[in-house]
């Protein structure tokens, strides 16, 4: 049976490789992102496409409009949408508290609050029973990111989720967080991953690899099938045994 599918941050990376994971099961998928341009070279087949800043509840309720006309009922939500900062503008102030400031609002915006806007937006048309909320965390969840910023804001993601669960539970929906390791292919580190650095965190793992969108899309597709019906507020690590399960 086909279903709807939402996909924040669907235009590249891990969020695109689930776009097509869904598509192949002739599932109506529709894509979200801030860049219209960058949403329409996605080449999902059959997917709609729609421009929108989800730190922003006016674009997230015009987002809503167009689910309701279009699919009616959401089947599963994948919040796909973050960053760690990198292609913001920059703080307008060389002051440290200014800066730190600056990063941790754009991290919490990018990674937290993107999620509990598009998730409160459309929970009320979630299939029930059936449908299901997934989150994109973070190793950095578990073991800090390094500024901890990004790290702070994919952990809050955890309770959040935590408490859908609970409150979704009875409606017949599952939430679930998956949390990938390092994953190349993906725009997250921009110029900042030099070969040394790829190497130590690839020797982290115990798989001897890095991860690929498609590991973490696969685990999303699982997530959403029948055979994970009775799975819900958990995080799922992706990371090769990069970091152990919590």
């Amino acid at each position: 049976m086909t279903r709807n599918i939402v996909i924040s941050g669907g235009g590249t990376g891990i969020g695109l490789a689930t776009a097509r994971a869904f598509a192949a099961d002739g599932d109506r998928v529709l894509l979200l992102g801030r860049r219209a341009a960058v949403l329409e070279k996605a080449g999902v087949p059959g997917a709609l496409t729609h421009a929108a800043d989800l730190t922003e509840p006016d674009d997230v309720r015009g987002v809503a409009r167009l689910v309701a006309q279009e699919f009616g009922t959401v089947d599963v939500l994948v919040n796909s949408a973050g960053g760690s900062g990198g292609l913001e503008p920059p703080a307008d102030s060389d002051e440290p508290l200014d800066r730190v400031a600056h990063a941790w609002t754009v991290n919490f915006r990018l990674n937290t609050l993107t999620a509990a806007l598009l998730t409160e937006a459309l929970k009320e048309r979630l299939a029930e029973p059936g449908g299901r909320v997934l989150f994109l965390s973070s190793i950095a969840a578990h073991r800090g990111s390094g500024s901890g910023a990004y790290a702070a804001a994919k952990a809050a993601l955890h309770p959040y989720a935590h408490d859908l669960a609970r409150q979704l539970g009875p409606r017949g929906i599952t939430v679930n967080v998956v949390a990938p390791g390092y994953i190349e292919d993906t725009g997250f580190f921009g110029d900042a991953m030099t070969e040394e650095r790829r190497r130590q965190l690839i020797a982290e793992t115990s798989t001897g690899r890095a991860g690929r969108p498609g590991d973490v899309a696969a685990t999303l597709h699982w997530l959403a099938s029948p055979a994970a019906a009775h799975i819900t507020s958990q995080v799922i690590q992706v990371n090769g045994g990069a970091e152990r399960g919590h």
